[in-house]
């Protein structure tokens, strides 16, 4: 059977087409069938049967919107950066194919990422669903910002955790992936990208006191929406999906069982993106 591969294109990079034309004539080269999904027709389903490796072509936000296509079918990601320095996407273009070379070869780095699966709940049913890579924030749809949420969080052995009541401008949950984003940006902690574990972030609390705090990936963290908001309540996931929330709604974040498999972007690519962007001093190969 002829081995398939997808390409999701950001049409927004300029270098985004021809890289993708040069890719595709390499993998019909090496047997493979290449289809290409554009960011210009993201309406549109694309073809996700049987497919054997997926290319990202464009910055971080190209592999957020691949990744919640990808993971959940247990397809690699090869992440290829035509944005800016990046934590996800590591690839530069002109090591794309030896970087593929080494998948075929069984060589490739592999980092797996701990993905969330959200959900809403509303009077008992499911009314949205998504998976999510970064984070899942509820927040303020309107111009008072302030929101009232209960948090609790439900651990694998069953047990319910009472987390507090937050007035605050709204709240993160967060992944190790998604600690350099929204949440580190809100005051959270940043934690290593292959760990296992979930960050929650109250953004800009009313009581000082509601700090953000790390729980294990087991944990069901459970966020239900209280009556009488001043403004509607929105959830953003991976900053790209969006879902108007009511007062009662329960927003459900649980561990997904199909890690993120990124090829060639490893926790030496995370670190190095890390002392880069924040300046940290140090040699090169001290990363």
């Amino acid at each position: 059977m002829q081995k398939k591969a997808l390409l999701f294109v950001n049409k927004k990079k300029p270098a985004a087409s021809a890289l993708a034309e040069q890719i595709t004539a390499v993998l019909e080269n090496s047997g493979f069938q290449a289809d290409l999904f554009s960011f210009e027709n993201k309406t549109e389903a694309c073809n996700t049967a049987s497919v054997d490796i997926s290319f990202s072509l464009g910055g971080d936000g190209t592999v957020l919107y691949a990744s919640r296509i990808m993971a959940p079918l247990e397809t690699p990601v090869l992440p290829v950066n035509l944005g800016t320095l990046g934590f996800i996407a590591a690839v530069a273009p002109s090591q794309w194919e030896e970087t593929f070379r080494l998948w075929e070869q069984g060589k490739a780095v592999i980092s797996r990422r701990l993905m969330l699966d959200v959900t809403v709940e509303r009077e008992g049913k499911n009314i949205f669903q998504s998976a999510c890579l970064n984070d899942a924030v509820i927040s303020a749809a309107g111009i008072a910002k302030l929101v009232r949420l209960e948090v609790e969080a439900e651990t694998a052995a069953g047990n319910t955790i009472n987390l507090g009541r937050f007035r605050a401008d709204g709240l993160i949950v967060s992944t190790p992936t998604g600690s350099t984003g929204y949440s580190v940006a809100a005051g959270g902690p940043i934690i290593d990208p292959e760990m296992a574990a979930v960050i929650i972030n109250p953004i800009c609390p009313f009581t000082l006191a509601n700090r953000p705090i790390v729980v294990p990936a087991e944990d069901r963290i459970i966020t239900v929406v209280e009556p009488e908001q001043r403004s509607d309540v929105l959830l953003t996931v991976d900053g790209q999906v969006t879902e108007p929330l009511q007062s009662g709604d329960r927003i459900i974040a649980r561990k997904l069982p199909q890690a993120l498999c990124l090829i060639a972007s490893d926790r030496w690519a995370f670190y190095r993106a890390l002392k880069t962007k924040l300046a940290w001093s140090g040699g090169e190969n001290n990363a």
